[in-house]
């Protein structure tokens, strides 16, 4: 069903003005991240919202790569991209695609800009440059190289290619205007001379093209129709248009900018995230701690999830910050109806039932998920020793406490109600078995309407229980004090994680894989690890509680 006119944002007006007045016939989007670190949850506000724009009008999406700086780009980037950008659901036509396919193309549209006398070599070093460059209020300084001819700016552009000059020693640069009230079109730099391989074209090339050259040719060559970026790009669009312009483009893309996607008390900076990477804080850059889109994978984190979130938090052109805990609402919703529930007990200690026969195993009936009987029942093993939380057992418990102490009766969940007959304690005082008697009338679901009890408690058969190592995570930053320090350093909360072993988890857990993702009644959302959880060592990350304060503001 197509959007009606006045609940489209500001991008879908400008395209649907566009598609009327036939400047473009189908609309192109694309995504255009740099190889040079892991995305991060802002990304997959660009990627989701270009993509549904594709389909929204029967478009095409593309994928690629702005691999203009070999010096921080390499494969592993371009992987973890691509993995990022298929998992979220986002289909890209034609493969995937570099701009360093794109080249020679963008060597012979340099010799244009040369022959058209709007480009020329420059001797000026960097430092020089930026002085040349002015101020905000002060207009630049034309270089004393800007009016060579157009014979001897082929000539030194030619030698640059063909790499007979230093690293540095000569640049490329636009003539257009160094007067200009925005300096980004203070004759600008199109080539530099840089001696890197390159992780897509090796060795071929000792001259790159810059980022604010190259990135509006690789649209225009690929028929993007709408170059859809963030804010600080607003600045760059008379570049952007300056240099399709000159290359002579028939029908060159339009830049629109939105604002940029900002969580609460998250880091999302690459060089942040890389330092504390290389400094060994977190385990790479899918830590579920972080929120790189690998690592919200790996956490658990469901695409729908994150498609969702973004819907929700809607395109502006006012940057504004989201609450972390409004993603992790849509996780918990996403999860509710489809995640099976299981029981898992992540601080045990064991419930002897002296009055359950020695030796004898029943399997129980109990469903995957009460809210999706879709989902269909489980058998949950049940003996005389199972195990329960420590804090379901209090010595000494308080008014209103509503579980096992000596004396009280409670529902094992799915079996039987067990009554609290005694405990005993190690050489230190600590609690070490609990011993109970259970009543077989009770039996769950054989429609007893005996006494009732208040609490209800979940349980792992010890003799199936399924060993594991369970991590729960907070926030990677203090809240208290913010994401940075002034020296730009990051407040780490030195509790984001706790490991938990042993815990135990029901048998039913044999029948999932790494990666599948669960609730564990009373507890929250897990996921079995993809990467640390073995066969013989399962390993479970907390996606989220089980509650939030958050709410959705009423529409």
């Amino acid at each position: 069903m197509e959007k009606e006119t006045n609940s489209k944002n500001f991008i879908e007006r400008i395209i649907d003005e566009d598609l009327a007045a036939g400047t473009y016939t189908k609309v192109v989007t694309r995504f255009p991240p740099e190889p040079n670190g892991y995305l991060h949850i802002g990304h997959a506000k660009s990627i989701l919202l270009n993509y549904g724009l594709a389909q929204e009008y029967h478009g095409d999406f593309h994928l690629r790569f702005d691999d203009t700086n070999p010096m921080k780009e390499n494969n592993e980037f371009v992987e973890s991209i691509v993995k990022d950008v298929e998992w979220l659901g986002a289909k890209y036509v034609g493969g995937v695609r570099f701009a360093s396919n794109y080249f020679d193309q963008m060597y012979e549209i340099a010799i244009k800009y040369i022959k058209k006398g709007v480009a020329y070599v420059d001797d000026l070093s960097a430092e020089e440059i930026h002085a040349y460059r002015g101020t905000l209020t002060e207009p630049g300084k034309e270089s004393p190289y800007r009016n060579r001819s157009v014979e001897e700016n082929l000539d030194l552009f030619e030698r640059m290619k063909n790499g007979e000059f230093e690293d540095g020693s000569k640049t490329l640069r636009a003539k257009i205007d160094m007067a200009s009230p925005n300096i980004n079109m203070r004759d600008p730099i199109l080539y530099r001379v840089a001696r890197m391989t390159h992780h897509n074209t090796g060795d071929k090339w000792c001259i790159y093209p810059m980022y604010d050259f190259a990135h509006p040719i690789e649209d225009a060559i690929e028929g993007v129709t709408h170059s859809i970026c963030t804010l600080e790009f607003e600045d760059h669009r008379p570049l952007y248009n300056w240099v399709v312009e000159q290359a002579e483009f028939p029908n060159p893309p339009k830049q629109i900018e939105f604002a940029k996607m900002y969580l609460t008390n998250v880091i999302t900076g690459k060089r942040y995230i890389k330092r504390l990477v290389d400094q060994g804080i977190v385990d790479g850059w899918d830590d579920p701690r972080l929120v790189t889109i690998a690592a919200l994978r790996r956490r658990g984190f469901t695409p729908e999830s994150i498609r969702n979130f973004m819907e929700a938090a809607g395109v502006s052109k006012s940057n504004s910050s989201v609450d972390y805990a409004m993603l992790e609402h849509f996780v918990r919703d996403d999860l509710k109806p489809k995640a099976p529930r299981l029981m898992a007990v992540l601080d045990p200690i064991k419930l002897v039932i002296d009055n359950y026969p020695e030796g004898q195993v029943e399997y129980l009936d109990a469903p995957l998920n009460m809210e999706n009987p879709e989902l269909g029942n489980k058998k949950v093993p049940f003996s005389r020793e199972v195990w329960i939380e420590r804090d379901d057992f209090m010595e000494e418990p308080p008014k209103k406490y509503r579980r096992f102490f000596v004396g009280n009766e409670v529902r094992l969940m799915n079996a039987y109600f067990v009554k609290c007959t005694g405990f005993e304690k190690d050489e230190d005082g600590k609690v070490t078995v609990v011993h109970g008697t259970y009543d077989p009338e009770t039996k769950s679901g054989t429609g007893f309407t005996g006494r009732k009890v208040k609490g209800t408690i979940h349980w792992v058969d010890c003799g199936h229980a399924v060993p594991a190592t369970v991590r729960l995570y907070e926030n990677l930053v203090d809240e208290e004090k913010g994401v940075y320090n002034e020296d730009g350093s990051v407040n780490l909360n030195p509790n984001s994680l706790t490991i938990l072993n042993p815990c135990y988890v029901e048998e039913t857990i044999k029948n999932y894989t790494n990666g599948d993702r669960f609730q564990f009644v009373r507890s929250g959302y897990y996921n079995l690890d993809p990467k640390d959880s073995k066969d013989d060592a399962l390993v479970f990350n907390r996606i989220v509680s089980l509650k939030s304060s958050f709410k959705l503001p009423k529409k």
